[in-house]
């Protein structure tokens, strides 16, 4: 079975490491990482995101060992709309998020229009932080909670500008934010 999942995974935490494991229990893996010109596009808030190739490399690092795990194959694909790649013929799962459902069910409309047979779309639950709120990306940046969703009342966040001496950054209007993908 083909699986693929979208997002910007800046920084990848226990929420997406959830999704991952229930995309490798399904199948192989195409990651759309979003491109460095769409992610502050799906950004809900104004902040920094890391470059493509470094959020890509983490990527990796991540999903390499749960591969492994399932004896699956994965690849990443840089991702320049939101619907990318999951509106290619081959995928036969498309895992998402509960506030990311509604772009899967957008994405199968697509996939309809093109004569292609709709995804299984699989929502996988959040992962609760310490307070009981979901672990987000931008609550992790924020300064709020680490990865695995402890309190970090003492730790400064990453702000909506990339750190001095970084070119290639991106930011993003909060206006413009009209996507909802994977924090």
């Amino acid at each position: 079975m083909q699986v693929a999942i979208g997002g910007t995974f800046d920084p990848v935490h226990d929420g997406h490491r959830k999704l991952f494991r229930r995309a490798f229990e399904l199948g192989d893996l195409t990651v759309g990482l979003t491109s460095d010109a769409l992610a502050p596009e799906t950004r809900h808030v104004d902040r920094y995101v890391r470059p493509w190739s470094e959020r890509k490399e983490d990527l990796e690092e991540e999903l390499e060992p749960l591969a492994e795990e399932y004896d699956r194959e994965f690849e990443i694909r840089e991702l320049e709309e939101p619907t990318g790649i999951a509106t290619e013929p081959q995928f036969d799962v498309l895992i998402v998020s509960p506030e990311t459902r509604e772009g899967g069910e957008r994405i199968n409309e697509i996939r309809g229009e093109r004569g292609h047979e709709p995804l299984d779309i699989e929502v996988v639950d959040h992962v609760t932080a310490e307070d009981g709120d979901r672990i987000s990306s931008t609550r992790i940046v924020s300064g709020e909670i680490d990865r695995h969703g402890n309190l970090t009342p003492e730790r400064e966040g990453r702000g909506k500008f990339p750190p001095e001496g970084v070119e290639s950054a991106s930011t993003c209007d909060a206006e413009s934010a009209s996507t909802g993908d994977a924090e």
